[in-house]
């Protein structure tokens, strides 16, 4: 089978490769000119683990290839998936598919024959109609079909996700006279590797898939938001959020992923999905009134994570020497969209203190939207050298190794607000370090 994937992006570049892994041939296009140069260069413009050897197996094997040239991608492609950029509209929070529809137009324009259209793209109900609408007044001599086939990639672990997924939602237009049964057969055999993993797939109408993606998505934000809320009542009560988390996570029902406390949520989906889906909602007459409010919850979380360093400074921080492990908004990713980071680190550096920062994939990337007086080190002890307050924003496995008594050597104060519990805080205790974490009592040495 051949497709062709209109976006190189994280989402388009992710699912091309998998698809060629597959066997299929791929053909991803690429408009912008630094991206596309990367790629044709076997420079891969994101991080992701075990991508960049994958898609240079692909292009070897010639089943992986990269152009801007839209007609010659299209021409005799069993399906044009369109994964384009959907940002967050300024002022209302809702989806951005003027992306979506000028690819689709493009498209239309230099099909040839019947044509199947999949958006992989995040996009807000009612998207799919919109592209046939789209579709039926640029060529309205073209058959075609439109399929929604939202992703599910986690970034640190979008390769396993597309090859072993929890599921793969297929939605198609089944009001459709004569039915879609020639969309569902192409996307059928597209995944048939799926299917002989018995991996759950899950065809639907075109609405039903594009309101998954953001259900699914806003309800993991909430999970988030709601063990923060706990993580705050337990710092109240003189409860330990580690073990509420670990106990509520037994329960079936609930299960154990998403219930750890941190800074808040980030990146590039949780942030611009919740705010689409309020959206959606208002516009809809059916407000989500538990997500609006996951927002809000969120929004205020991350700076009340600055306010906790200043707290723990005597509420001035102004000459101090702050050590940072971690910029992105999780890790194993080099994203910096909506991390908790650019919110605390604004904070610090407007209150008054010297920051030294540390990221093993993120600082070429957090340069752009950080303060400019931050200085970048070369690793966590450099981070960590003649601070006077140290915070942990990024829970990455190598900073859990680092020891107090290393700590100790480097840094000039004894004050660590680890925001992401990765510390034991009796050992910081025992090493004389005032400690700070989410949910569980402070470490604080008492005059």
């Amino acid at each position: 089978m051949r497709i062709a994937m209109i976006g190189g992006g994280y989402v388009g570049l992710v699912s091309g490769t998998c698809f060629a892994e597959f066997g299929t041939d791929v053909a991803i296009v690429e408009t912008n000119p630094d991206r596309l140069a990367a790629l044709r260069e076997g420079r891969i413009p994101i991080y992701e683990p075990g991508l960049d050897r994958l898609v240079a197996e692909n292009v070897e094997a010639g089943r992986l290839t990269f152009g801007d040239d839209m007609a010659a991608a299209v021409k005799g492609a069993d399906a044009v998936f369109v994964a384009v950029g959907t940002p967050s509209r300024r002022g209302d929070g809702q989806a951005d598919t003027s992306y979506v529809y000028a690819a689709v137009e493009q498209v239309a324009r230099v099909a040839e024959g019947y044509t199947l259209i999949v958006t992989k793209s995040t996009v807000p109900v009612g998207t799919g109609r919109e592209i046939a609408k789209i579709v039926h007044a640029t060529r309205p001599d073209l058959d075609f079909d439109v399929a929604s086939n939202p992703e599910f990639l986690r970034e640190g672990n979008a390769i396993v996700d597309f090859m072993k997924p929890d599921r793969v939602i297929i939605g198609t237009d089944q009001s459709k006279p004569g039915g879609t049964e020639r969309a569902q057969n192409i996307l059928r055999k597209l995944y048939r590797p799926l299917y002989l993993l018995e991996r759950p797939i899950v065809f639907t109408g075109l609405e039903t898939a594009e309101l998954i993606k953001y259900a699914a998505n806003s309800f993991l934000a909430m999970k988030i938001t709601f063990i923060n809320e706990i993580s705050d009542l337990c710092e109240k009560v003189g409860a330990d959020v580690n073990d509420v988390a670990r106990s509520i996570g037994l329960d079936g029902r609930i299960g154990k992923k998403f219930l750890h406390p941190s800074p808040g949520f980030g990146g590039s989906c949780f942030p611009k999905d919740t705010r689409a889906l309020t959206a959606i909602g208002r516009n809809a007459g059916s407000p989500v009134r538990l997500i609006e409010t996951t927002v809000a919850v969120n929004e205020l979380r991350m700076k009340a994570m600055g306010e906790r360093v200043i707290a723990l400074a005597g509420g001035d921080v102004k000459g101090l020497t702050i050590g940072v492990l971690g910029l992105t908004f999780k890790p194993e990713t080099d994203d910096m969209r909506e991390a908790a980071s650019i919110v605390v680190l604004d904070q610090l550096d407007k209150a008054g203190a010297q920051i030294r920062a540390f990221d093993p994939a993120g600082m070429e990337t957090a340069r752009p939207v950080l303060p400019q007086g931050v200085t970048y080190c070369k690793d966590a002890l450099d981070a960590a050298t003649g601070a006077d307050i140290l915070v942990v924003l990024t829970e990455w496995n190598e900073f859990r190794s680092l020891s107090p008594e290393k700590l100790k050597t480097r840094m000039t104060g004894r004050k660590v607000a680890d925001l992401r519990n990765i510390w034991d805080p009796e050992s910081l205790k025992e090493a004389g370090f005032d400690y700070i974490s989410l949910g569980r009592p402070d470490m604080v040495h008492t005059a």
